[in-house]
């Protein structure tokens, strides 16, 4: 009687072997799914994938908030939005936000993809104002002074000029010959630095962002949407540095030139009409990407920012918007 039960032993232990190994298998085959999943979620919708004519449809990282990719995202999840436009001819893509809470007012097209012309260097100046001291000088290059577009026009050619000098003829001036003199000081060619305008879009989960340069003159895969704007502007007014020159209406700044300064004035229309709070951001024009702005506001506690995309009169309906904002603000 002893070997039938020490057969039936065997194929006890042999079941159980077979039930442990079958239940590995299972779950090797539960974790691969799981990350093909999670490698899936990362791939053609986020980060720096997409281009210029990619399909608008898929939600970027910054339209994700709370976040560790992207901290400084607006909340989209939150869908009533408390101010309304009444725009007869309103912008092709806007957003009226809250500069601290990141609370969204007003919205429009919030995560379509548009170009953005000169509103690319805000980031341009965030890169700069992170890597490099307001101590450093900048030399005049050739391929800065052969720039198209704006410029600040005066930039002595092989000179060194300081660095928040050219920060200051980026912001307000909107200097392409700036740019492409930041760009090669800090990335050592415009390629090197685009390649950082990029990593640090990626860094801040802004999912419908691509850069080609680092003065937004051509439009072609330069995109960003309201929603990484809005983002951008938080990140930028959190460096002392750049929030003290966005502000400016105007600057007279040295420079190694004939008179030893240079003058430079905001192309801002808030600052320029003397709207009441104006702390920033950054305009922007071409063709394509028709007229744009990123502007923020304060008033006693409250920050409001606005971004306008092809807007027929930025001015006006940054005004409008702002103007209903701090009311919902005080209601609320």
């Amino acid at each position: 009687m002893a070997a039938p039960l020490l057969q039936g032993g065997r194929r006890r232990r042999r079941r159980a072997r077979g039930l442990a190994w079958f239940g590995a298998v299972a779950l090797l085959a539960v974790a691969a799914t799981l990350l093909l999943a999670d490698r899936g979620a990362e791939g053609p919708g986020s980060g720096l994938a997409g281009s210029a004519g990619a399909s608008t449809s898929r939600v970027p990282v910054a339209a994700s908030p709370g976040t560790a990719a992207a901290p400084l995202a607006v909340r989209l999840d939150v869908t009533e939005d408390p101010v309304r436009d009444g725009f007869r001819r309103p912008p092709r893509a806007g957003l009226l936000f809250d500069v601290d809470s990141g609370r969204v007012l007003w919205r429009r097209q919030a995560i379509q993809r548009r170009p953005i012309a000169s509103l690319t260097k805000i980031m341009t100046a965030l890169v700069v104002a992170e890597r490099l001291p307001a101590s450093t000088r900048v030399r005049i290059t050739r391929e800065a002074l052969a720039y198209r577009g704006s410029g600040v026009g005066v930039l002595p050619r092989g000179g060194r000029v300081r660095l928040e000098t050219l920060l200051y003829g980026l912001l307000l001036s909107s200097g392409n010959d700036a740019a492409i003199a930041l760009a090669q000081r800090t990335g050592r060619t415009v390629p090197g630095f685009v390649a950082l305008m990029n990593r640090r879009a990626s860094e801040l989960g802004l999912g419908c962002t691509r850069f080609s340069s680092p003065d937004g003159y051509r439009d072609a895969g330069n995109h960003s949407c309201p929603a990484d704007l809005a983002a951008l502007a938080r990140a930028v007014l959190r460096v002392p540095r750049l929030a003290r020159i966005v502000r400016h209406r105007d600057a007279a700044l040295r420079m190694p030139i004939k008179g030893g300064r240079v003058f430079l004035s905001n192309h801002n229309p808030l600052l320029r009409a003397g709207y009441r709070g104006t702390t920033g951001v950054k305009t922007g024009y071409t063709d394509r990407a028709g007229r744009c702005l990123v502007a923020t506001v304060r008033r006693g506690h409250v920050r409001l920012g606005v971004v306008l995309l092809d807007s027929p009169d930025p001015g006006r309906q940054a005004r409008h918007l702002l103007d209903r904002g701090f009311r919902a603000a005080r209601v609320g």
